[in-house]
């Protein structure tokens, strides 16, 4: 078993690129293969890695779908605080996040991206529907310059002559 300070090594460069192989981390971390792997199992079981992602640019392809935001105000249920409703909602397949925040609004509700007549539909008829929900406020991504700390801006290239003497 490896220690605290290894096994956030781990965890941060598969966060960073969840393709590295256990080899590749042991090369990176110099530690054994089998203890990587090893642990990587261990923190799949404990469900501290609880699955692997590939991050799109969905701005790169046709894909004309958009990204909802919607913040909720709710009346927390007596003895069960957010709990009970949180769990309402996160049942939903549409729902991609859901964050108990602090501030104006109690839920921060991400949905998988959609059209405006599903995203429409998805508030009207799910979540304004329950009865502790009070308000709902939908914001749409208009452009996502940063993303899971990826940089989705190209750089452009400097139009400047370089001179060498």
């Amino acid at each position: 078993m490896l220690d605290q300070k290894n096994r956030e090594r781990i965890l941060t460069l598969l966060e960073k690129d969840a393709r590295l192989s256990a080899k590749d981390i042991a090369v990176l971390l110099d530690l054994k293969e089998k203890d990587i792997t090893a642990e990587i199992k261990k923190m799949e079981d404990e469900h501290i890695i609880c699955g692997y992602h590939a991050f799109i640019n969905w701005d790169k392809t046709d894909d004309d779908k958009i990204s909802p935001l919607i913040e909720l105000k709710v009346t927390p249920q007596r003895g069960n605080g957010f709990d009970k409703i949180a769990e309402k909602i996160y049942q939903y397949p549409e729902v991609e996040a859901l964050y108990l925040m602090s501030g104006r609004y109690d839920f921060a509700v991400l949905l998988k991206k959609a059209t405006m007549k599903e995203i429409s539909h998805f508030v009207s008829s799910k979540l304004a529907v329950i009865d502790e929900v009070q308000s709902t406020a939908t914001h749409f991504v208009l452009v996502r310059y940063k993303d899971h700390g990826l940089s989705l801006v190209e750089r452009k290239k400097s139009k400047r002559m370089v001179v060498t003497p």
